[in-house]
């Protein structure tokens, strides 16, 4: 085994050291991580180089700015040497880590695998119009786009339903005491396509001798075989295609709508006082992951933070997770801030949605049943969820998340899912994205 052959086996290494997705989620600092890059930590394997000794500086028997001959001085201490550095002791210092960097494209395809998700983001703002294959059919046009395979065609359908058999027509006309309107009527009872012009201009021609050639009709059909179209053209070829100006067909380019994948997702946090930072955490725990997830699945992911308390305000993310206020609580002042935002920049018809909204439960009274929901029945969404965070367990009036779990109990895009400690995330986020999923 090689040098190049250690190499590759040591980043094997490293890559199986590190966390787990699930368990970086719930226990890991999501703050070293960015928006474009997902740091999970891993442990340090240390690649094989080659390296130089310290104190080799010069030539044999010549240290640094030495004259040829001069006696050599003891060595010097280096660091790393055993000199008993008072400093610290050998395996003082915590273990050293290094990171894993993801994008969030490859967070979204591992969460996905993780936690058996499937979700098809759908395209929705319109970004281009192309041509696409000449697959579509106009009556006019330039002559080079005429499909002149099909007008071959319906010529050639047009020629195999109005040809017949000729020379078994003429010698029907050969029968004794038959004329024109009589084998017109023959032709007729045999779906034989022949006009009584034809048959007129074919008696017509015919020599008075041959007009008395068989007994009777019977005599004829026994010794005269009648040949198919299929057979004739077969054998003979098709001499003339009856084409025809209204079979004429133009092929123009399909106009193809290139839609870009977009997302506009709205994180609403309640800041109230009794959101202290056990519950802000597990907030932060929730929502930054699906934020990845989302930004890793959509080719344009854009992001709204509205913190609330009685009344709402539209925040940078950088203060979305932090803030605490000492007012109270009516969330409906986050919906109706949220919805006033994606009417004026971002229409249902052009952008996919998400709203996630995130609290303790706790909210003024009637206002979840009078306007809550009612907001959230009026703004289209992809998906809306509500994460309740309380480490405790229930507060007596902490309600809300029931009571829009009730209501949209047979709703195939609200979910709610419950947050009291780190190990409930997963779980929390897998309810979230396979309600859209499903």
């Amino acid at each position: 085994m090689g040098l190049k052959d250690d190499l590759e086996r040591y980043r094997d290494v490293g890559e199986e050291r590190r966390q787990d997705l699930a368990e970086f989620i719930q226990y890991g600092d999501l703050g070293q991580s960015r928006g474009d890059s997902v740091r999970i930590p891993i442990k340090i394997v240390d690649l094989p180089e080659f390296e130089y000794d310290q104190r080799d500086q010069g030539g044999v028997g010549q240290g640094e700015g030495a004259e040829e001959g001069d006696p050599v001085g003891q060595p010097q201490p280096q660091p790393g040497d055993d000199d008993g550095d008072e400093d610290g002791e050998p395996g003082e210092e915590g273990g050293e880590h290094e990171y894993y960097e993801m994008d969030p494209e490859e967070f979204a395809e591992e969460l996905d695998e993780q936690l058996g998700l499937d979700l098809e983001p759908k395209g929705k703002k319109v970004i281009e119009e192309k041509e696409g294959d000449f697959t579509d059919i106009t009556r006019t046009g330039p002559s080079s786009t005429l499909d002149f395979e099909r007008l071959f065609k319906k010529g050639l359908k047009r020629k195999l339903a109005m040809d017949f058999d000729e020379d078994y027509v003429r010698e029907a006309l050969k029968v004794e005491g038959w004329g024109p309107a009589t084998v017109y009527e023959w032709a007729r009872e045999r779906n034989i396509p022949v006009s009584k012009a034809w048959i007129d201009d074919a008696y017509d021609d015919l020599p008075s001798d041959e007009k008395a050639v068989w007994d009777s009709i019977e005599e004829m059909e026994d010794n005269v075989e009648k040949v198919e179209t299929s057979q004739r053209i077969r054998r003979e070829g098709v001499d003339q295609i009856p084409f025809r100006r209204e079979d004429e067909r133009y092929r123009y380019p399909e106009i193809v709508e290139e839609r870009e994948k977009n997302v506009v997702v709205v994180n609403i946090r309640d800041v109230s006082g009794s959101m202290r930072q056990k519950k802000r955490e597990l907030v932060e725990r929730t929502f930054t992951p699906l934020d990845w997830y989302l930004t890793g699945k959509y080719d344009n992911a854009e992001f709204v933070y509205i913190a609330h308390d009685a009344d709402a305000w539209e925040v940078e993310r950088d203060e979305f997770f932090g803030i605490r206020s000492g007012g109270g609580t009516r969330i409906s002042s986050a919906y109706e801030l949220a919805a006033e935002i994606l009417e004026e920049e971002y229409p249902w018809s052009e952008w996919n949605r998400y709203v996630f909204a995130a609290g303790d439960s706790e909210n003024s009274s009637n206002d979840t049943e009078e306007k809550v929901i009612p907001l959230m029945k009026q703004i289209p969404a992809n998906l809306h969820a509500y994460v309740e965070t309380q480490p405790s367990g229930n507060a007596i009036n902490a309600t809300h998340a029931e009571e829009v779990e009730r209501n949209f109990r047979d709703a195939d895009n609200v979910a709610v899912a419950y947050v009291s400690s780190p190990e409930d995330v997963v779980d929390a986020i897998y309810d979230i994205l396979s309600t859209e999923d499903q």
